[in-house]
């Protein structure tokens, strides 16, 4: 049988009522209380303390303190008054307290599941949010990589534009300076004519002698790249000159008109701009490049290693797209083209995640593994990738 505590004490307000129970030397940890509106409970066996209270108290805006070997509650009354005493007249009646226990109980029970839904109610809202909040990141991403897409399709555009313009212009220079030379040659044979036609009349005789026949001429002018006239003084710089931009042209632009025919060779180009990329000369190899796609476009690996220079030279969105054209060209994926496969998707997922691209760069870094299983470079980076995303998940 446990003992009932009978030394307690209390003292009370119109508001507030304090009650104190003694722990007789128990331990803190070692003491369940229980309370509701009417009913409170004090066990450290082999002590009980009961109270059945007189009147209701708020529940909520109460609390029970424990320590120096007591347990002290502030119950906050309901109402406003003083009650003249703690317990209920039917403290005594064990039936109205085993009912007051249970129906204290049952209420504390209902009361926690409501506190459980509601935590679990505001736990799914705020799951809901971050979500949403999650979505509308990858929203906004996604919008700033295709922003920055758009901004280099309109560059690339703008840049082919201007190129076009440019051999427009120049093509029609050409044309100017042909008319300009033709006029030029119809006039000396204009005057070769008319001198041809005095010397005959020389010749001619009052008696009606035959004239001597006179030969005729043919006079050719060499074709001229600059408009003025030719200078001997000034002919060793002006070859010089042109000897020049044939040299830059091979070099940066690679045009038809100053190529050999070992230079129109797609595979000597590819050579060439292998030997660019190796000395670090990036823009020069993308040019030897899409010089030798434009004579055979359907060498994959024309693409894939200017978009190794792209890659380089931060074009990310353009070596994106020459190695989704590799990937292309190399199909049916055979074990044979399995290597030229693995470094397009490395190179392509590479560029992806220096967009912050992470996701598809990950797929691709997957899509290599598969062709290369043992490289532990690939299962390293594509590991790290992995980390990359988690982060950003958690954030």
């Amino acid at each position: 049988m446990p003992l009932i505590v009978k030394d307690f004490s209390w003292e009370e307000n119109e508001s507030t009522l304090f009650l104190t129970v003694p722990l007789k030397g128990v331990k803190a940890n070692k003491v369940d209380i229980f309370s509701s509106e009417e009913y409170i409970k004090v066990s450290y066996p082999p002590y009980i303390f009961e109270c059945l209270l007189k009147c209701p108290v708020d529940d909520a805006q109460s609390s029970a303190n424990v320590g120096n070997g007591t347990v002290v509650f502030k119950l906050k009354k309901k109402e406003q008054e003083v009650w003249g005493q703690l317990q209920s007249d039917d403290a005594g009646n064990k039936e109205v307290m085993r009912k007051k226990r249970e129906e204290a109980q049952a209420e504390v029970q209902r009361r926690q599941q409501e506190e459980g839904k509601a935590k679990a109610e505001k736990k799914r809202e705020e799951d809901r949010y971050a979500l949403n909040q999650m979505m509308k990141l990858e929203d906004s991403e996604r919008q700033r990589i295709e922003d920055i897409k758009q901004s280099e399709r309109k560059a690339a555009t703008d840049e082919l534009e201007r190129w076009k313009d440019e051999q427009r212009a120049e093509a029609e220079a050409h044309k100017k300076h042909l008319l300009e030379q033709k006029r030029a040659e119809n006039e000396s044979k204009r005057i070769e004519e008319r001198k041809k036609g005095k010397k005959a009349n020389i010749f001619e005789t009052e008696k009606g002698m035959p004239t001597r026949q006179s030969g005729r001429i043919e006079v050719s002018h060499t074709p001229r790249v600059f408009p003025t006239p030719v200078r001997e003084s000034q002919a060793p710089m002006e070859e010089e000159w042109l000897k020049k931009q044939a040299e830059a042209r091979r070099t940066v632009e690679l045009s038809d008109a100053d190529l050999s025919e070992e230079e129109k060779n797609p595979l000597w180009l590819r050579d060439k701009g292998n030997e660019f990329f190796k000395g670090g000369n990036y823009q020069a190899a993308v040019n030897a490049y899409t010089h030798a796609i434009r004579l055979s476009n359907k060498m994959p690996g024309l693409y894939s290693n200017r978009a190794a220079c792209h890659l380089k030279l931060r074009n990310l969105i353009k070596c994106v797209e020459d190695c989704s054209k590799a990937l292309d060209l190399l199909h049916p994926p055979v074990p044979q083209n399995a290597a030229s496969r693995c470094r397009a998707l490395v190179r392509r997922g590479t560029a992806f995640c220096q967009l912050e691209m992470y996701i598809e760069g990950l797929q691709d870094y997957e899509a290599g593994l598969k062709l290369d299983r043992d490289n532990k470079e690939l299962q390293a980076d594509a590991e790290k990738i992995r980390e990359i995303i988690q982060g950003t998940v958690d954030r």
